[in-house]
């Protein structure tokens, strides 16, 4: 244990550090001066303190004060060394934080009844302290094995979304990337920014309750074929729902709110504004984004332009306009993702391509 002494007259400086010096374990860091003390902070290690009260400029209790402006100083023991025996001087260091006192003259047989028990409450202190980080260490290696455990279900299930057409696939995870731009922009906290990435790719998964006649119909919906493929929201929000994992429950959350709109007119709950999950709102946007920009079996592939200025268009009826900023200014980002993913597809098309019975590969 390191135990720093500061005392101004040196005769009281060399008796304390042979004391210390006597104690288990223990070694002394005698200061003659408190300007000397906060001239070697913060780099200064002790685990306990034994100040004298009355020095020149700064006295015991000023010294301290400065001391633990500092965090690694805010728990050290302190032992203030008086010969003032009155009650004011004493709850000064009460109040600064002081644990014990030696009066003046020290008597040893006294400093090393009362130091020992203070240093061994130090070492316990400290023994606590590393049980807590080693538990905290624990626990955020627990939390880290059950989120990839949580993010390897997710993607799982996106895949199994995706199984009869692989286009949904790759629709859900950039709905996930433009959907974390957006809540990156919208100032949300990282981990909740991250979180609603990961989820994301289960906005659909309800499609998978869908026929085949309507999921992969080449043509114009009818009336009936689209209130059948809305109910894939709240069938997405169903087989997620009532999980205990946080992230398959934001999952069932975006899955029953990403076609809600802020003017109530959405489905399946027709919820209106704020009552709307902020998560829902945001894969909203991002999720009509890629709709609008992708090639699908009824429609041709809008512009990117053409595509920014419909979604604009529609803060306050159909989206949050305060996502629509945050959208707004997230279209860098989002551009970056759509191009990336276009070269990508454009690879994986041409190495199909070279890759065919008959064909020779490059």
């Amino acid at each position: 244990m390191r135990i720093l002494l500061v005392d101004d007259n040196n005769t009281n400086l060399k008796l304390l550090t042979k004391l210390v010096g006597k104690l288990d374990n223990c070694v002394a860091l005698p200061f003659a001066s408190p300007d000397a003390v906060l001239s070697a902070l913060p780099d200064l290690d002790f685990d306990v303190a034994i100040i004298d009260y009355q020095m020149p400029v700064y006295n015991g209790v000023e010294l301290f004060t400065e001391i633990v402006r500092f965090e690694k100083y805010a728990q050290v023991p302190v032992i203030f060394v008086t010969a003032d025996k009155d009650m004011t001087t004493r709850m000064a260091a009460l109040n600064a934080g002081a644990i014990d006192f030696l009066t003046k003259p020290v008597n040893p047989v006294e400093f090393q009844a009362r130091v020992q028990n203070i240093v061994s409450l130090a070492e316990a202190r400290r023994q606590l302290a590393n049980q807590a980080e080693n538990l905290r260490r624990e626990v955020e290696r627990a939390v880290g094995e059950l989120r990839l455990r949580e993010r390897e279900i997710i993607h799982r299930l996106t895949l199994a979304a995706g199984y009869k057409d692989p286009e949904t696939s790759r629709h859900t995870l950039r709905v996930a990337a433009y959907s974390e731009a957006i809540a990156v922009e919208l100032g949300l906290p990282e981990h909740q920014c991250h979180d609603i990435r990961l989820a994301a790719p289960m906005h659909d998964i309800g499609k998978v309750a869908m026929p085949d006649t309507v999921l992969l119909k080449q043509g114009k919906l009818t009336e009936a074929e689209y209130r059948q493929m809305q109910s894939h929201a709240q069938i997405g929000s169903d087989i997620l729902a009532q999980s205990h994992s946080s992230l398959l429950q934001l999952a069932s959350e975006i899955a029953a709110s990403h076609h809600e709109r802020w003017d109530g007119q959405g489905y399946p709950n027709r919820l209106v504004g704020e009552a709307i999950p902020i998560a829902g709102r945001i894969v909203c946007i991002a999720d009509n984004f890629d709709a609008l920009t992708t090639e699908r079996p009824y429609k041709p592939a809008w512009t990117y332009e053409r595509t920014v200025e419909h979604i604009l268009g529609r803060a306050g009826t159909q989206f949050d306009p305060h996502c629509i900023a945050a959208f707004e200014r997230a279209l860098p980002k989002i551009h970056e993702i759509m191009e990336r993913d276009r070269h990508e597809r454009e690879r994986e098309a041409a190495e199909q391509f070279r890759s065919r019975p008959g064909e020779k590969v490059a």
